[in-house]
C-alpha cells in the first residue's frame, strides 16, 4: 500500500514539472516572436522615404503654380513626410520599437534642422519686399511651430505642433495662389537666395567637418585667421583634436543624410521659382551641380553597420565618403553664391 502511495506522488511531480517546463518554453516562444516582431518592424520603419518630384507636388496641392509655390510646396511635403512616413514621427517615441532606435531619429533631426532653417528665410526673407517691411504672420506662426522641441511626446507632442505649421503655411500657399489677395508675396531675388544659401553652406561645412572627425583628426585653429584685430572670449589651443565618440558615428552620418535628402528637395525647387535669376547670372548649371553631388550622399548603404575605417585603410569609412560629396556640393554653394553676388 505504501508503495502504491509513493509512485502515484511521484507521478503527480513529474507531471508537474512536466507542465511548468512547457508553460516555460511557451513564454520562451512568446517572448522571442515579440522581440523579431519587433525587430522586423524596426527595420521597417528605418527605411528612408525616397525622393519626390517637387513640381508634380506643387501642382497637386495648389489649383496654379505661381513664384515661390513649389519652394513653398516642397516645405509641405517635406514636413509630411516625416510625420507620415511609415512608423510616423519616431523621435519622441516612447516604445518599442522606435525608442530603441538611433538612426531614424537622427535623420528625422537632420531634415528637421534644413525646415527649420527654410521656414526661417521665408519669413524673414523671401516673403518680404525689403528689411521694413512687414513679416508674414503664418509664416511666422509657421516657424515657431518648427523650432518645437523635436522629442515632446506629450502636452504638447512635437508632431501636433508641426501639423500646426503646415496648416499656417497650407494657409499661406492658398493666399500665395489667390489672384485677389495680395497680402502674400514671395520674392525671388539674387539677394533673397543669397541669404539662404549663407545658413545651407553652414549647415553643410559642420556636417562635412563632424563626418570627417570619424577617423579622429588633429587641427590647427584658425578661429582668428584674416583679422589681426579679432578677439574671443576664452584662449584655445593652436592645435584642437577633432573625434566623434564611436557610439554617435552612425548618427552623425544619418543626419546628414536627412539633411541633405531635405535640402535636394528645397534646391530643386528653387530651381523651379527663382528660374528667371539663375538663368540671368547663367548660374543653372551650377546650381544642378550641386544637386548632383548631393543626390549622391542618397545611395544605398549595403553594409548593416557602418563601417569606421581609417581614411586608406583595409576596411571603409562611410562617414568619409559623404563627407566628400558634402563638401563638393559646399564648395560649388559658395562658388554660386558669389555668382549671384556679382551684378
Amino acid at each position: 500500500m505504501k508503495q502504491w502511495f509513493s509512485s502515484k506522488l511521484e507521478a503527480l511531480g513529474s507531471n508537474g514539472s512536466s507542465d511548468n517546463g512547457k508553460w516555460l518554453r511557451l513564454v520562451v516562444l512568446l517572448l522571442l516572436l515579440v522581440l523579431l516582431f519587433i525587430s522586423l518592424l524596426g527595420w521597417y520603419w528605418s527605411r528612408e522615404p525616397s525622393l519626390f518630384d517637387v513640381v508634380e507636388n506643387a501642382e497637386s496641392k495648389s489649383t496654379r503654380i505661381v513664384v515661390g509655390g513649389v519652394t513653398t510646396s516642397a516645405l509641405i511635403a517635406v514636413i509630411e513626410t516625416l510625420l507620415d512616413k511609415p512608423g510616423g514621427y519616431t523621435s519622441n517615441d516612447v516604445t518599442p520599437p522606435g525608442v530603441l532606435m538611433d538612426n531614424m531619429p537622427s535623420w528625422e533631426y537632420g531634415a528637421l534642422i534644413q525646415v527649420r532653417d527654410l521656414s526661417k528665410a521665408m519669413r524673414e526673407a523671401f516673403s518680404r519686399s525689403q528689411s521694413q517691411s512687414t513679416e508674414d504672420e503664418e509664416l511666422a506662426i509657421a516657424e515657431s511651430r518648427f523650432h518645437f522641441d523635436n522629442d515632446s511626446w506629450a502636452i504638447p507632442a512635437s508632431e501636433s505642433e508641426y501639423r500646426d505649421g503646415i496648416r499656417y503655411l497650407k494657409a499661406y500657399l492658398a493666399r500665395l495662389t489667390d489672384d485677389e489677395q495680395y497680402n502674400a508675396q514671395f520674392y525671388a531675388r539674387a539677394d533673397n537666395l543669397r541669404y539662404w544659401l549663407g545658413t545651407v553652406e553652414t549647415r553643410l561645412g559642420s556636417l562635412s567637418q563632424r563626418l570627417s572627425a570619424s577617423v579622429g583628426q588633429l587641427r590647427v585653429n584658425t578661429d582668428l585667421s584674416g583679422d589681426t584685430a579679432s578677439q574671443q572670449a576664452t584662449p584655445t589651443p593652436s592645435l584642437l583634436q577633432a573625434k566623434t565618440p564611436w557610439l554617435e558615428i552612425d548618427n552623425v552620418l544619418y543626419e546628414a543624410r536627412g539633411s541633405t535628402w531635405a535640402l535636394i528637395h528645397f534646391l530643386k525647387a528653387v530651381e523651379q521659382d527663382f528660374a528667371t535669376v539663375l538663368e540671368k547670372k547663367n548660374a543653372e548649371v551650377s546650381l544642378r551641380q550641386i544637386i548632383r553631388e548631393l543626390e549622391a550622399t542618397q545611395q544605398t548603404i549595403y553594409s548593416p553597420i557602418i563601417l569606421n575605417g581609417s581614411g586608406f585603410g583595409f576596411v571603409a569609412n562611410h562617414s568619409l565618403v559623404m563627407a566628400s560629396y558634402i563638401s563638393r556640393a559646399n564648395a560649388a554653394i559658395i562658388d554660386l553664391r558669389e555668382l549671384l553676388s556679382r551684378g
